[in-house]
């Protein structure tokens, strides 16, 4: 199994406050994880403080690079 998360950094709060955005979406997922099975396939968009997508995370099966 392989977790994959993508954030773009270049707009929105996350450019404004990259380390603290970074931080949040971080804690906020690390504690939403526990209502996905974790299998291939599962993920979901990721939102910045004002919910603007800013990116994804997604789990893979670990085969590809």
């Amino acid at each position: 199994m392989k977790f994959v998360l993508e954030v773009t950094i270049d707009k929105g709060k996350t450019a404004e406050d990259t380390v603290g955005e970074l931080g949040r979406i971080l804690r906020y997922w690390g504690g939403n994880l526990g209502h996905y099975e974790l299998k291939p396939g599962d993920g979901s968009a990721v939102y910045d403080s004002d919910y603007q997508e800013v990116g994804q995370w997604r789990i893979d099966d670990g085969d590809a690079s």
